[in-house]
């Protein structure tokens, strides 16, 4: 019962992120009127789940390697740090990244523990905030070019072309889904990984994993985020920056898609590694960047015209705060939590006796 009570925060955040990062993946579709909401929020809910228990392994280890927090309680509590960070910010209807917020979180803990933060790692995690929105709006831009000349030369009539689109725009959005559920899911469970409470279940021959158990709670979580909380951001990304028609609609969420998967595959790095090509870092990127990206992108095809730089600017302020507050809240509640509530955040050299944390195997999946 207390291992749940522990992982209460990590449900918590993955909450958070369906009702904020996971709103990405539908918002254009949403705001645009294509898609209704609630038929979004089904095909997420189903994608993101299996894409966090299918390939979510990938981006967990990046973020092992920023800082392992080695006490179920301190994980407890850098989860619940982040939660709050993006809770609070999505009730401002700002959507922030969670990836953001667990970094900041993670940081929290290094500087509570003494423990040294892999400067690497975190230049690694930090170099994608501003890869990914740029290589978003790279691929918006230039299947925006690519789609203008197919419409010209081919001449779809109006309705015809309204109901590809409609199509399309759930095809691409269960793609996003399951890349949001491979590529963020580390952010939601990923600090409970080194403590995996659960024991490895064989099932008609498969083993199903204790890290895989926590990544079906954690993708569960989201889909609740998606269909309680995510209608209001959906609104802000689909409406807020740039006006988008259906079929810009589709092309953002098909840049997006593209760039989640492209940070979340073990398969595509596996590949490019034995072709002797740089590898892709596999690292949880923020959702709502590479979406803000995308949109982006459709505003430049259209020469900037459009682009509303006022709510940009708010947009972006949240994601240079979202690291800084969760660092915050995540020292000062570990403070709290050990010393008013005697809760063992840190494993000591005085507790490795006591108290080893489970060894399970991750199993990649591709």
């Amino acid at each position: 019962m207390l291992i749940l009570l522990f992982l209460s925060s990590g449900l918590f955040l993955g909450w958070s992120l369906g009702a904020n990062d996971a709103s990405n993946i539908f918002g254009t579709a949403v705001g645009t009127k294509m898609v209704k909401f609630y038929t979004a929020a089904i095909v997420a809910s189903i994608f993101v789940v299996l894409g966090a228990v299918v390939s979510g392994a990938g981006t967990t280890h990046t973020l092992g390697k920023l800082g392992a927090v080695n006490m179920i309680a301190g994980a407890f509590m850098v989860a619940l740090a982040a939660a709050v960070t993006v809770f609070w910010m999505t009730k401002l209807s700002l959507p922030v990244s969670t990836s953001q917020a667990i970094v900041g979180a993670i940081v929290g803990w290094n500087l509570f523990a003494g423990k040294e933060t892999d400067i690497h790692a975190l230049t690694k995690i930090a170099s994608t905030w501003v890869m990914s929105p740029i290589l978003a709006a790279a691929f918006s831009l230039l299947f925006f070019i690519i789609f203008k000349k197919i419409l010209e030369k081919w001449k779809i009539h109006i309705f015809r072309l309204d109901a590809y689109t409609r199509i399309g725009l759930i095809v691409v959005g269960a793609f996003g889904a399951y890349s949001l559920g491979a590529n963020n899911i580390g952010n939601v469970m990923g600090v409970f990984v080194s403590v995996a409470p659960f024991a490895n279940i064989d099932l008609f021959g498969f083993t199903f994993s204790g890290v895989e158990q926590l990544f079906l709670l954690g993708g569960l979580a989201i889909a609740v985020g998606i269909f309680t909380y995510s209608k209001r951001v959906m609104l802000t990304v689909g409406e807020g920056v740039v006006k988008l028609t259906p079929q810009s609609a589709l092309i953002v969420v098909l840049s997006q898609s593209i760039v989640l998967f492209l940070f979340a595959s073990k398969g595509l790095e596996t590949w490019l590694l034995s072709h002797n090509l740089p590898a892709i870092p596999l690292v949880p990127v923020s959702s709502s960047q590479v979406v803000i990206g995308s949109v982006l992108g459709i505003g430049l095809a259209h020469g900037g015209r459009g682009i509303r730089f006022r709510v940009l600017g708010k947009i972006a302020s949240g994601w240079i705060t979202t690291p800084i507050i969760a660092a915050v809240i995540s020292f000062i509640s570990l403070f709290f939590l050990q010393n008013v509530f005697a809760q063992q955040v840190v494993k000591t050299a005085q507790h490795t006796e006591i108290e080893q944390p489970i060894q399970t195997e991750i199993i990649p999946h591709g």
